[in-house]
């Protein structure tokens, strides 16, 4: 799993479309191999991408749970908790 993407489900409000095309982004990269595509494959990296963030965007909605929504303050605050524990000063 690629530490860059995040995850979309269950946030109030919602993940919306630039949420799910940046994670479709780095999907594409990593199984990819590249950061940034050549003009040769340029075309297929961006279709890819579109691609993903439609199947993604679908997925989300379809989904469903009991819990409630999380808070993506309150979330982030946690991450960076966990990362400060983990690293230390340096975060």
């Amino acid at each position: 799993m690629c530490r860059n993407i995040k995850p979309l489900f269950n946030f109030d409000p919602p993940a919306n479309d630039a949420e799910i095309r940046a994670a479709s982004l780095q999907f594409v990269r990593k199984i990819s191999g590249f950061n940034q595509p050549s003009k040769a494959n340029e075309a297929a990296f961006s279709a890819a991408i579109d691609e993903i963030a439609a199947v993604s965007a679908r997925l989300l909605q379809l989904l469903e749970t009991t819990a409630p929504p999380r808070n993506r303050e309150e979330e982030a605050a946690k991450a960076k908790a966990r990362a400060a524990e983990r690293y230390g000063a340096r975060v």
